[in-house]
C-alpha cells in the first residue's frame, strides 16, 4: 500500500466538506507554535503506538513543519494497512504561504 501527496489546494476542499482527517506529527514544541485548526496532535515517534486511535477507513492527511516527517507517517500507516492515506506537501509551511489560517 501506498500513499498519495496532497497540495494544499487540494485539501481546503476536503476539510470544508469534513472528508478528511488532519493528523499533526510534529513535537508538542512545534506544535504549540501553531497548528492548522481542526487537527488531531500524534507526534511522529508515537505514531507506532497509536496508530489505532486513528480510523482506518477515513481518509487522513498528515502534516509537519515541511512534509518529511509526515510523509513517513503516511507511508508507515498505509504499510499497516489504513486505506486512503495522503501527505500535505510543504506542510505547515506551504499552507502558511497559502493563507491558511494557523491556530494558537
Amino acid at each position: 500500500m501506498s500513499f498519495k501527496n496532497i497540495t494544499v489546494a487540494e485539501l481546503l476542499p476536503l476539510l470544508e466538506a469534513g472528508k478528511v482527517k488532519l493528523v499533526d506529527v510534529r513535537t508538542d514544541a512545534e506544535v504549540v507554535q501553531g497548528f492548522i485548526k481542526g487537527a488531531s496532535k500524534l507526534p511522529l515517534h508515537l505514531l507506532p503506538m497509536r496508530l489505532q486511535e486513528l480510523d482506518a477507513a477515513f481518509p487522513t492527511v498528515f502534516y509537519c513543519q515541511m512534509g518529511g516527517r509526515s510523509a513517513q507517517a503516511a507511508a508507515f500507516a498505509a504499510n499497516q494497512g489504513m486505506a486512503d492515506v495522503y501527505n500535505l506537501q510543504g506542510g505547515i509551511t506551504a499552507w502558511a504561504q497559502s493563507g491558511g489560517e494557523i491556530a494558537a
